[in-house]
């Protein structure tokens, strides 16, 4: 069975005790022990990779401002810290660049590329100039279109096609062919699939996957039980916004 620390991702950093996407939930995570941790981009107006979940910035601090329509120095403006709490009043926006040299020697900075395909040749430079090696590094994403330019753009980083199956209408995942699942993630050169924790994520679907050579991570799991059963079912990665408690129970119970 691999180590417990290493199957665990932190979601959008350490995002329930932190701001989510902030410098400080992600070094809280890197700092509770986490080997990988999560994080969202989007690319502003004068073309800056920025870490920040929605398309605008109305739910973390309260202003309406549209990350493509905005510049970086617009964004820095804005506190995106109050809303979790007064000791985090003043939190900013960080820029990728900002986050990539947080990075334990050990960690993998797990990507999702929440815009299109726009924000790639800046992406591949920010990684460039940063100097990351490409095993602390993870791309996921839902648009099939953006993962797999992003496979071409940089071919040697691990992509994850992020798969939301039965979140939705749960009576679907009886009809999802696995076969062409699986043809689809080889064909674009993907690692895997990251799933959508539900129904539709069995031991059989997990063991026909890794039966293909490919890894399935899931979305997302705050449930100690729930995570066992996924780590007995031999689950390759699960995302968590509870890293450090799902992590202690996990611990406990694998003794």
């Amino acid at each position: 069975m691999p180590n417990i620390h290493d199957i665990l991702i932190a979601h959008r950093g350490a995002s329930i005790e932190a701001p989510e996407n902030t410098l400080t939930a992600i070094k809280r995570a890197w700092e509770q022990g986490a080997k990988r941790v999560e994080c969202d981009i989007h690319l502003t107006s004068d073309k800056r990779v920025v870490l920040i979940h929605d398309a605008d910035t109305l739910r973390v601090s309260g202003v309406m401002k549209i990350i493509r329509k905005t510049t970086l120095a617009e964004l820095k403006l804005l506190d995106v810290g109050s809303y979790k709490g007064d000791e985090f009043k003043n939190e900013r926006i960080p820029e990728l660049s900002e986050v990539l040299p947080t990075i334990p020697i050990d960690g993998r900075l797990v990507i999702e590329i929440k815009c299109g395909t726009e924000v790639l040749p800046f992406l591949k430079a920010v990684l460039s100039e940063a100097g990351v090696n490409n095993n602390q590094i993870e791309f996921i994403a839902f648009n099939r279109k953006t993962l797999a330019l992003s496979k071409q753009w940089m071919p040697e980083v691990h992509h994850f096609w992020l798969l939301d199956l039965d979140y939705g209408q749960s009576f679907l995942w009886r009809f999802i062919s696995l076969s062409s699942l699986i043809r689809i993630t080889k064909k674009q050169g993907f690692s895997g699939v990251n799933v959508w924790a539900g129904k539709a994520l069995s031991q059989k679907f997990i063991f026909t996957f890794h039966q293909a050579g490919l890894k399935v991570y899931c979305w997302t799991v705050n449930d100690a039980k729930q995570a066992n059963e996924l780590y007995q079912n031999g689950i390759d990665a699960i995302t968590t916004d509870y890293f450090w408690e799902v992590f202690e129970e996990l611990s406990k119970l694998n003794k």
